[in-house]
């Protein structure tokens, strides 16, 4: 196939119609429409950011729209609901709400709300028209408030014997905004008691529930349950579906997905394939399903990259992928303090937090930093997933990079540890490409040496694993392993070269750390800790697996030994 009769690659594009009439490249997921009817009328569906459910939105806009009965074909031929659609095709006036375009600012969000829900009630009048009688723009001229607008549409299309699919995308994005920066206090005040937006879901609720009711689907999207359990007091608007296994798959790509589309695109699978399987793969949204599924939007930047300069992008992680540090700063920073969550993200950087945990469902914001609540917001933030025995773990390579990140902007943030990354970055390089690994350790033992306030929080082997693990992530000329099976034990850190992106790193290195308090230390203390940590680092260098990643680099094997916060002893095996 020529380069130039292939289809666009519709990275950034969420319009359905907009991919249709561009012949983009699209990923059919129109056989979940007969599923989505059969599971409930009013649903809730949660995802983490850029997996596609803007454009899922837009999917089920096309096919229900009553006005869009002639460009059925058009738009679904090709597709599975095009051959099998259901008795609902067509049959649904639209109202369609998107949250992301309300100002977010405390002192304009209520009339930034009030004035998009004017706007869209408007142009809900003016596009169905045809549907509606001159009463109904006669009536809704009397009404003297945005929310009895609403009320007053949803029940009269009910009246004359029609039906409205809600669609809502992005629920929870004004709200979550105001909560990162105007704080617990002002978020409650819109989603608790009579606060305007807690009064909005009453009035789409108390229509839902009329005998009459025009109200005949709803579909809403977010990446958190926190604020549907504070503005409904816990789902009883609705069937949180997010969680269910059946529904794993409806966003999101599969491998075999993946295979098909570089296949198309002519591009190698047996290279590029581990590649974004290590960077973009294993979210499970279910703890029975075996499927693992890698990001819509991931898959997309990697390949547009890849097809438009012949090798990996050059930034491994899109930017819109980021979860910005603010929408997680309030729940791991108190009062200028760590708190107990940022001991939750070292657990789980450093292999600790892996027993099975039990996802909940809905938890109101006041109980937001309970241990369990916030492992289970992390895994809707897309920060955790299911492995196939039902624990929960990062799921690539992508969301480590991001957690390293927070772990190193909470310790700024906070005044405890600041150092010069671009500093580090240059030694790290040094260390990849010339050997020089001393000094990557020096230059990190001497600022904690000066910055004191980082001592209170270094206190044992895992966490100082973790620090290490976040500052020798600032650059990506390595994929760095820790507590990985190698050669019958559980190696601290390897660092195995990034060859598909530097195909020169020089040098690989095995790492393994001994920790001893202060009060253990001793001479002889020291000398057995080094003694096994050089044994155990001989072990693992004979795992075949280290042997064929590190081909093309020098192995070398690193013993650091720390007394307390205080780096005592770093040696070549």
């Amino acid at each position: 196939m020529a380069n130039q009769a292939r289809k666009p690659i519709p990275y950034g594009l969420a319009s359905y119609k907009r991919i249709r009439e561009e012949n983009c490249y699209y990923l059919d997921k129109t056989n979940y429409i007969p599923l989505l009817e059969e599971t409930g009328k009013f649903l809730f569906f949660i995802r983490p950011r850029r997996f596609g459910k803007s454009s899922l939105l837009t999917v089920l806009e096309s096919y229900y729209d009553i006005n869009r009965q002639e460009q059925f074909e058009f738009l679904f031929k090709g597709t599975y609901i095009y051959d099998q659609p259901t008795s609902e095709k067509n049959s649904y006036l639209i109202l369609k709400l998107n949250f992301s375009q309300i100002d977010p600012h405390l002192d304009k969000v209520e009339a930034s709300f009030e004035e998009y829900l004017e706007e869209t009630v408007l142009l809900f009048g003016q596009k169905y028209r045809q549907f509606l009688g001159d009463d109904y723009f006669e009536m809704m001229r009397l009404k003297k408030t945005v929310y009895g607008k609403v009320r007053f549409l949803l029940n009269y299309v009910g009246r004359i014997d029609h039906k409205i699919y809600i669609l809502i995308d992005e629920y929870d994005n004004f709200a979550n905004t105001i909560l990162t920066t105007a704080g617990q206090v002002a978020y409650q005040k819109l989603t608790h008691g009579a606060g305007f937006f807690r009064f909005f879901f009453n009035v789409l609720k108390g229509a839902a529930d009329s005998m009459d009711s025009g109200v005949g689907r709803m579909f809403i999207t977010g990446v958190s349950p926190v604020t549907m359990d504070d503005v409904t007091s816990g789902f009883n608007i609705g069937q949180q579906i997010s969680l269910h296994p059946q529904f794993n798959q409806l966003l999101g790509f599969a491998e075999t997905d993946v295979m098909t589309m570089l296949e198309y695109y002519g591009l190698e699978t047996t290279d590029l394939l581990p590649v974004m399987r290590s960077w973009y793969d294993n979210y499970r949204f279910a703890a029975e399903t075996k499927q693992t599924m890698f990001n819509t939007d991931m898959v997309l930047y990697f390949v547009k990259n890849y097809l438009r300069q012949n090798a990996l992008p050059e930034e491994m992680i899109d930017q819109n992928v980021r979860i910005d540090y603010g929408k997680l700063r309030h729940l791991i920073v108190l009062d200028r303090r760590l708190n107990g969550n940022f001991s939750q993200l070292l657990s789980i950087l450093s292999g600790q937090s892996r027993s099975p945990v039990r996802v909940v469902q809905s938890f109101p914001v006041e109980r937001l930093t309970k241990p369990d609540n916030f492992i289970s917001l992390l895994f809707y933030f897309g920060l955790l997933s299911y492995t196939e025995t039902g624990e929960l773990q990062i799921p690539n390579e992508t969301v480590r990079q991001l957690m390293y990140s927070y772990i190193r902007e909470g310790y700024q943030d906070v005044d405890v540890f600041n150092v010069d990354l671009w500093r580090l970055a240059e030694l790290v390089y040094r260390m990849a490409y010339h050997g020089e690994w001393q000094a990557v350790f020096q230059f990190l033992a001497s600022a904690v040496q000066q910055q004191t306030a980082i001592r209170d929080y270094l206190y044992g082997e895992k966490v100082i694993q973790t620090f290490l693990l976040a500052y020798l992530s600032v650059t990506d000329y390595y994929i760095i392993h820790t507590e990985a099976e190698f050669g019958k034990g559980f190696v601290d850190l390897y660092m195995e070269p990034f060859f598909g992106k530097h195909a020169d790193v020089a040098y690989s290195y095995l790492i393994e750390l001994k920790y001893l308090s202060r009060a253990e230390t001793t001479d002889q203390a020291l000398t057995e800790a080094l003694a096994e940590a050089k044994t155990q680092l001989q072990q693992y260098a004979t795992d075949s697996r280290i042997v064929k990643r590190s081909l093309g680099s020098q192995l070398i094997k690193v013993a650091l030994i720390f007394s307390g916060w205080e780096l005592c002893e770093f040696t070549h095996v």
